[in-house]
């Protein structure tokens, strides 16, 4: 089958498609041919963190497909089901998931949507509803909206009744989100936006901060949070993983700051991230209220052009290679 392969090689990520054997499941997974795996900037763009070895390994780690075989104790599945989920090796033609880190794909989504769920909705399920505590009236203040896990808070923000600001370097994609209830759109990519929260939120700051962007906006997020308010660190597009800390800003307003990252979860940490989600978030995906924007899908030949295309930060949402 076919399978791409990602290694670091001279401070950038380079691709590798290679010909391998089908991988057959293990106990406790299930094997999947695999239609549609989504593109995730951490592993592709280079100095994220999350691929730092010299040595290749197969690329992707998020997919939807059929279950065309079932590894020893698992129950849960049966073949012919059409599930999404955590998928390491991707950006092939088959792979294999761990059965408790499985979900059913809603029959409302495409393939390629249901690739575009996993990793961006579990994100967004700790950001802004199991540790961000989003409720129906407040503020929220999304740094670098237009992204995957962006544009999912908006949406999940949205639902849960709340009111969203966000920022971005596109006045075009502040456009298009409007769409899909973005309550004011601040076109600024620097740490300029505090004056506009504050106008928004008649001087109370927000209630809730998911900053995707990293350290460069870190400080103008504080000053834009109100009393009792929680802020997200998400990601560091900008590459500043160090910023200015007010103290007294933490102390008085009483605020509370986390962090969102699966990079040392253990394996029963992420099967009870999965249990969750399960609960409380993707129902939203199900009966409508929430819908995975995928921008743009790509053949598996084509994956090279995808990395391409997510590098020079042109899409809005999710980008996805479709597995024929």
């Amino acid at each position: 089958m076919k399978s791409w392969w990602i290694r670091t090689a001279d401070n950038a990520m380079a691709l590798e498609l290679r010909e391998v054997p089908i991988p057959q499941p293990g106990p406790g997974q299930v094997g999947i041919r695999i239609r549609a795996a989504a593109l995730n900037r951490g592993e592709f763009i280079a100095g994220h963190g999350l691929h730092t070895a010299a040595a290749a390994r197969p690329a992707g780690f998020e997919a939807a497909g059929e279950v065309t075989a079932l590894g020893a104790g698992v129950t849960r599945w049966k073949l012919g089901d059409r599930v999404m989920g955590r998928c390491e090796g991707a950006f092939a033609e088959h792979g294999c998931m761990v059965a408790d880190e499985v979900f059913a794909a809603p029959a409302r989504l495409t393939w390629e949507q249901a690739a575009a769920t996993t990793v961006v909705f579990l994100t967004v399920y700790e950001a802004v509803m199991a540790q961000g505590r989003l409720a129906a009236g407040e503020w929220m203040l999304v740094a670098g909206i237009s992204s995957g896990v962006g544009v999912t808070a908006l949406q999940v923000g949205k639902a849960l009744g709340a009111r969203v600001i966000g920022t971005s370097g596109s006045l075009e994609k502040l456009e298009r989100l409007k769409a899909l209830g973005l309550d004011v759109g601040l076109h600024t990519r620097a740490p300029d936006f505090v004056p506009a929260v504050m106008q928004a939120t008649h001087n109370q700051g927000v209630d809730l901060v998911v900053n995707n962007v990293g350290g460069s906006v870190f400080a103008a997020c504080v000053d834009a949070m109100g009393f009792q308010a929680r802020l997200a660190t998400v990601g560091y597009v900008d590459g500043q993983i160090e910023a200015r800390m007010d103290l007294g800003a933490l102390h008085s307003k009483r605020l509370q700051l986390f962090g969102v990252s699966n990079k040392m979860r253990d394996m029963s940490h992420r099967i009870a991230a999965a249990q969750a989600l399960e609960r409380h978030l993707l129902p939203m995906v199900a009966d409508g209220r929430v819908t995975p924007l995928v921008d743009q899908v790509f053949a598996l030949d084509d994956l090279p052009a995808a990395q391409l295309c997510m590098q020079s930060n042109q899409h809005l949402g999710k980008l996805v290679v479709s597995v024929d």
